[in-house]
This record gives structure tokens, sequence and C-alpha cells, in this order.
């Protein structure tokens, strides 16, 4: 049995590899202006396609559809065929709350209640 598939082939099936993994992530990190989909992506780190990324460092956001995960400080760390992977230096989660200069205790009021 033979593995050799001709150029064209090989072509279009790493094509539609590419394609797939595209549509199955939702992930996607914006840096800038620039919005770039995530191919692969791992607790330490992520891929994006190798042509149109291959520039990016340093802070970045990353989402999951419309909802922000988190902002990252990234590094490039190598490339993988056609992919290029990137490790975070520091990611801080994002939260729905404004971050506050003081300690909130735990039994606080949520709110008041008028009289009536």
């Amino acid at each position: 049995m033979t593995t050799y598939l001709p150029p064209e082939v090989q072509a279009g099936l790493d094509d539609a590899r590419k394609r797939a993994l595209k549509k199955s992530q939702r992930l996607s990190v914006q840096a800038g202006e620039e919005t770039f989909r995530v191919l692969e992506a791992w607790d330490d780190g992520f891929a994006l396609e190798l042509a149109v990324a291959d520039h990016l460092r340093g802070m970045v956001d990353l989402y999951d559809g419309p909802t922000l995960l988190s902002q990252c400080l990234i590094v490039a760390s190598e490339e993988d065929g056609d992919q290029m992977r990137f490790e975070y230096k520091r990611m801080t989660e994002a939260t729905g709350e404004q971050p506050v200069d003081f300690e909130k205790p735990e039994n606080a009021p949520v709110a008041l209640i008028g009289k009536g």
C-alpha cells in the first residue's frame, strides 16, 4: 500500500482541515483593530494561522464569540507547520465587576430598603 498523495490533493486536504479547525473554534484574539481566529487552544497558549499572525505579540484580548474572557500578554513560541503557537506570559480573567480600592465585608448589605 502506498501513502503518496498528489500535491493538489494534499493541498486540498490541508485547506479542508484548516477550515474545519476555524469553524470548530469560537475563540478569537483581538490585537488593536485586528481580530484573528484561534485554531487551537490549551491551558497555557493557543495557535493562530501563520500567514496572518506571525507578527503578533504583546497585549491581546481573548474572546469566546462576543464575550471577553481575558486580557493576555503573549509571546510567539514556535512555528508548527502552518500554525504559529503563542504562550501566555500573563493572563488576567475578565470579570463583570469594576475593581475597587477597598476591602468589601462579606456580610455587607446588597441594597438599602427605603421607608414606605
